[in-house]
């Protein structure tokens, strides 16, 4: 199959980072393509009662199984298919049910840590982060827990005081340094998307 392209997106919770992924994908019109979402390998919490899960932080770089990404990304390159995990965000669990992804010519990484591990780092051939305003991701991250993901406002609200602020300051924006181009905007910026394309394209003709 050819060498493999991994770009990696990170950025803040509500950031934008699956629109840059997606707008990425159509705008190149890519066939190949596969997106992997770094909160399908949080670590499984079904051994503990759902009162503690509820207060685990999965803001922290602990709350991620990323030397099982780092295995499933290594086999894609290697042309073999994988079953990734799945995640329940209402129960804060793994689902019994995995994802079938066939190897893919380009992979990419979505999640808040991905440019905060290393040994995930150096996989990857495009490293981004979307830069978002914080009101701007409070927001939005709202609306998805509530709407998407069936969580209550106060539980929200007090996650993000508690643990998705601190550790966004903690992890999160330091990895900015790492990453190749900053995107302002996420997804709407379509200059970035512009120039990303012309990127990709050269690697892939290579």
């Amino acid at each position: 199959m050819g060498k493999n392209i991994i770009i990696g997106i990170a950025g803040g919770s509500g950031s934008g980072k699956t629109s840059v992924a997606k707008a990425l994908v159509k705008d190149m019109h890519l066939n190949g393509t596969v997106i992997i979402e770094q909160d399908w390998y949080y670590k499984d919490l079904a051994h503990l009662p759902l009162e503690e899960r509820m207060k685990w932080n999965f803001d922290h770089p602990d709350s991620v199984e990323f030397d099982l990404l780092i295995k499933d990304l290594n086999a894609m390159v290697n042309g073999e298919t994988v079953e990734v995990p799945q995640y329940n965000y209402v129960t804060h669990s793994r689902t019994k049910e995995t994802l079938t992804i066939k190897p893919q010519k380009v992979i990419i990484v979505e999640g808040i840590m991905v440019l905060f591990e290393p040994t995930l780092r150096e996989l990857l051939d495009i490293k981004l982060f979307v830069d978002t305003d914080p009101d701007i991701r409070f927001i939005r991250r709202l609306k998805r827990d509530i709407y998407m993901r069936g969580r209550a406002i106060e539980n929200v609200i007090d996650q993000y005081m508690q643990t998705v602020r601190p550790m966004h300051q903690t992890f999160v924006e330091p990895s900015k340094r790492f990453a190749d181009v900053i995107i302002p905007e996420g997804g709407r910026n379509k200059v970035a998307i512009d120039l990303l394309r012309t990127k990709i394209t050269s690697l892939l003709r290579k």
